[in-house]
């Protein structure tokens, strides 16, 4: 059993215009997998964990992280140039980690059109008749395989060859993106446990559970290992927080309307896992707001699970128009992502690295439109 899988090829959206970089994002992540040490000892877990990163994905974190270290003078070859590409291999195990995990919690079937990792290794349970419940096998192997994902991220950072200095800066957003990454994630379980209905609140999972580990912190890591100064930083961290926002709001709205096949996820999925996202927040305001209780009804039946069939998904997808919040969601998807060209506009870069930034901004909060 080979715990690395044939490449397949990722797609041209990843580091856009650096395609060298791309290349070689793809191929120090096999490389990676490959050599770790003690890989022989869960060849199961690696096998998913490699399964997994090599899959695809749109590589919105390295990309964001690639453009942070070329906005701060980094150069688009040479060896410090790829010694920062080993490095971003991280973000992409983090990434994985969060979604395994994530997947478990959310009762997820599927990832990046595959089986997501507790069905796999709960099928293998069963198809074996090993003993216990193939269930709780499946998530308590997904766990570990999340687990090794995030120690993994960590020897990859930290063994990428980066010099003393480099790395002491790049260990500073590091931190605070795998806090904030576990955080959000606490803050989401919250969320559904408190049956939050708070739009601020569900803006402040966004915040954390998205946007920082997915724009924000990726460019400060890039800056931060081209020795980006202060201002720089700041004004790429407000660029992030905002364009990450956006991002998650258009995630939702896929979430609910999208593309099965764009989304490596069964279309209504946010839907059938009660998840409390802006839109549902939204809708359920304006429902109040009009006197609409029948809706509120409606949306709140949805959230908590009482009834998913797909009559039932459809007329919440009606509501989620009729009711306007679908256009709200939009309009603050725009308002979000000027608000992020703004401080990005404020930056000292050079033009070519703003103009990918811009476009990248556009391709994150417009994809599926």
């Amino acid at each position: 059993m080979s715990p690395v899988p044939a490449a397949r090829a990722d797609p041209p959206s990843a580091l856009v215009d650096d395609v060298g970089a791309l290349v070689s994002l793809r191929s120090e992540l096999e490389r990676f997998l490959r050599t770790q040490p003690h890989a022989h000892l869960a060849p199961e877990l690696v096998e998913e964990l490699s399964g997994l990163v090599l899959r695809g994905g749109k590589r919105v974190r390295p990309t964001f992280a690639w453009w942070g270290w070329r906005s701060a003078g980094g150069a688009a070859d040479g060896p410090r140039a790829a010694t920062t590409v080993r490095a971003l291999i991280a973000l992409e195990l983090l990434q994985a980690c969060a979604l395994v995990h994530d997947d478990v919690m959310d009762r997820s079937t599927t990832r990046r059109g595959a089986p997501a990792a507790h069905v796999v290794f709960a099928t293998r349970h069963q198809r074996e008749r090993w003993a216990g419940e193939s269930r709780r096998y499946g998530d308590s192997a997904a766990v570990l395989v999340g687990d090794l994902a995030l120690a993994w991220a960590d020897d990859a950072l930290v063994t990428a060859g980066l010099d003393g200095p480099a790395l002491a800066r790049a260990w500073v957003p590091w931190q605070a993106m795998r806090t904030e990454m576990m955080a959000g994630q606490h803050l989401d379980l919250l969320a559904g446990a408190r049956r939050e209905e708070s739009l601020e609140r569900v803006l402040r999972v966004a915040r954390y559970k998205t946007a920082a580990y997915t724009v924000e912190r990726p460019l400060h890591l890039g800056a931060a290992l081209a020795d980006a100064p202060p201002d720089l930083v700041n004004s790429l961290r407000e660029f992030g927080r905002d364009l990450g926002v956006a991002f998650q709001l258009r995630d939702d709205l896929l979430g609910v309307f999208g593309d099965s096949a764009a989304t490596g996820k069964p279309v209504g999925d946010d839907l059938r896992e009660g998840k409390r996202t802006p839109l549902m927040a939204i809708a359920i305001g304006l429902a109040r707001a009009s006197g609409r209780l029948d809706a509120v009804h409606e949306l709140r039946s949805c959230l908590e699970g009482w009834h998913h069939t797909d009559s039932a998904l459809a007329t919440v997808r009606d509501l989620l128009h009729d009711l306007g919040a679908v256009r709200v969601v939009e309009e603050q998807i725009a308002v979000l992502t000027a608000s992020a060209l703004h401080a990005l506009d404020q930056a000292r870069m050079s033009g070519e690295v703003r103009a990918t930034l811009r476009r990248l901004a556009t391709r994150i909060t417009t994809r599926g439109c």
